[in-house]
């Protein structure tokens, strides 16, 4: 269709009445009544997801920005009109914000298409809001681009800096150790969170903004700028501007999300030390455009690509750290050789045009040059072997040195619920260099793969000053945490994996340099326990979205989407 014949504004994604003429004449009569003149009807609309919500501290600011976003595109020539979408937060979505990010992407997408918009701009800031947005705008094709709501502020405890929530864990293992008592660790829990915005470390709403600025779906400079901070609104402004020009030139996500910027995506992942569960969700937004994710080729790449920036859970320093230090574009300067410079970004512009024009901070501490990096490869290894046929991640700058290479007794947790039954009786038979399984809390078997992978080490072991051990799951890991971990083992227990037969006394192999992790338990014997596993879990007498969820849900190496979202791959990344 030429631009000339191009239905825009309040002309688009009539509703069916089967006269179109009177189905524009009572929408404008209606969005009349809330002021609205016909001038400014006739402006392009841009519509803004507007994910506020009482419970979602991460979007604290949303009603702020949703105020200069509004400016900016009214500024444009523009109107805007905000409307709401489901908000998820990790601490208040039950089972797991994870059974739910499949919901808000659904959510988010048929709002985009049913509402008369040019281009929408996605307000998302908690770990698995952006990914849904981003997996809605791959799906709905509308012109889009991404405004994160920032990271808080860090916090002061007794004179040390702490800020959520890898401190939230380390305090809590703290306690569980007797290390602090009881008053203390009431009084860090007001200190932790001390500001609105996300947490304020490279957990997985920090490395889902870094990505998405990667990718080139937020305007550069807009990853790290704290949500208390006048930047994050100066921010919003221009998103508001960009999005308007967006809606003109007809820019869709597909025509930015390219295999190459997927690919600088990866690389970026890497170098930042970030969270495990951005590459399921990169897994899955790629998915939606036919693209998929080749673990093997990753964990290539991650060979070659050393860990530079120096935060939390990783290194040391905090958010705003990073951006004092100049932002996402410290790191994109040292990965220079390494990038995809030519992809276009959502300002017009190509990903080395924006470094050109990016200041630089001389002797910043928080990013390291590519010569001198906290981690000589990249954060993330992929693992293969007879326990995991279609692979696992361990986060390995996240590690310890001395359990990269382990073998152990296994001590078997076969749910949650037996976790949480055994994991602190002073009676469990468990000592510091066994391996902790933890099954059935993959993407069916929970459902929704909760962050339950970083198992708490057992109570009696860490009174003893034990702050490691080998764990493996078939679930996920905040990206805030730290420990030597395997998550996302496929196919997970509940899907019959291999993982399901594993048994307490079983000997378990982890090679993390070879990339291996070794059930020593031989076939026939494997067999036998097989014919005893329980079937696979059941839909029958199950309705509504957990018969959805339960029916389509995709493995780890799929983004964990559901099966009719995804497109049939026609090209894969990255491609070196």
């Amino acid at each position: 269709m030429s631009k000339k014949h191009h239905k825009s504004g309040m002309a688009t994604r009539l509703t069916n009445y089967g006269d179109e003429g009177f189905s524009l004449f009572l929408r404008k009569a209606f969005i009349k009544g809330m002021g609205y003149t016909d001038d400014a009807l006739s402006r392009p609309v841009i519509g803004i997801a507007n994910t506020f919500s009482g419970y979602n501290a991460c979007h604290g600011n949303v009603d702020a920005l949703v105020e200069s976003v509004k400016r900016g595109v009214m500024l444009a020539g523009g109107l805007p009109i905000d409307f709401p979408t489901i908000s998820l937060h990790e601490s208040f979505s039950h089972p797991t914000s994870m059974y739910l990010r499949n919901l808000m992407a659904l959510d988010t997408e048929e709002m985009i298409r049913a509402q008369p918009m040019d281009a929408v701009v996605l307000i998302g800031g908690c770990d698995k809001t952006v990914p849904a947005q981003l997996m809605a705008a791959a799906s709905a094709g509308t012109p889009a681009i991404q405004l994160v709501t920032g990271p808080m502020l860090s916090g002061s405890h007794r004179g040390t800096r702490v800020g959520a929530c890898t401190d939230c864990r380390r305090y809590w293992a703290a306690y569980r150790g007797e290390e602090i008592d009881d008053q203390e660790i009431v009084e860090v829990n007001d200190k932790l969170v001390p500001t609105v915005g996300t947490c304020s470390v490279m957990g997985t709403a920090s490395t889902m903004a870094c990505l998405a600025e990667a990718m080139g779906m937020m305007l550069p400079g807009s990853a790290t700028a704290p949500a208390v901070y006048a930047d994050r609104r100066r921010i919003a402004e221009q998103t508001g501007g960009e999005a308007v020009r967006i809606a003109g030139a007809r820019i869709a996500p597909s025509d930015i999300m390219t295999e190459a910027a997927f690919e600088n995506a990866l690389r970026v992942l890497l170098a930042i030390g970030g969270s495990t569960n951005a590459l399921i969700h990169l897994t899955a937004i790629a998915g939606r455009l036919g693209i998929d994710v080749d673990l093997e080729a990753f964990d290539r790449m991650s060979n070659e690509t050393p860990v530079l920036v120096d935060l939390k859970p990783s290194g040391e320093h905090y958010m705003e750290h990073l951006h004092q230090a100049g932002g996402l574009a410290a790191v994109l300067h040292e990965l220079r050789p390494l990038l995809n410079l030519d992809t276009p970004t959502i300002n017009g512009r190509t990903l080395g045009d924006n470094l050109d024009t990016s200041v630089r901070i001389i002797n910043q501490q928080v990013v390291r040059p590519s010569t001198d990096p906290i981690y000589a490869q990249g954060g993330m290894a992929v693992l293969n072997g007879n326990l995991a046929p279609h692979g696992a991640i361990i986060k390995q700058s996240a590690a310890s040195r001395d359990l990269m290479r382990h073998s152990g007794r296994a001590v078997v947790f076969a749910s949650m619920e037996d976790l949480a039954k055994r994991i602190d009786d002073p009676n469990l038979d468990v000592n510091a260099e066994d391996i902790l399984v933890l099954q059935n809390i993959g993407p069916k078997g929970a459902p929704g793969m909760p962050e339950a992978g970083y198992i708490p080490i057992p109570k009696k072991l860490a009174s003893q000053g034990v702050k490691d051990m080998v764990r493996i799951s078939d679930g996920r890991m905040s990206g805030t945490a730290a420990g030597t971990i395997v998550l996302h083992v496929s196919p997970e227990a509940a899907d019959g994996g291999p993982l399901a037969l594993v048994r307490t006394g079983d000997i378990i192999r982890l090679d993390v340099t070879d990339r291996r992790l070794e059930l020593d338990v031989d076939d026939e014997e494997l067999a036998r326990r097989r014919e005893q596993l329980p079937p696979s879990p059941s839909t029958t007498g199950q309705s509504g979205y957990r018969k959805l969820f339960m029916e389509q849900i995709l493995q780890a190496e799929e983004g964990c989407d559901f099966r009719y979202c995804r497109q049939a791959p026609t090209r894969r990344v990255p491609r070196r």
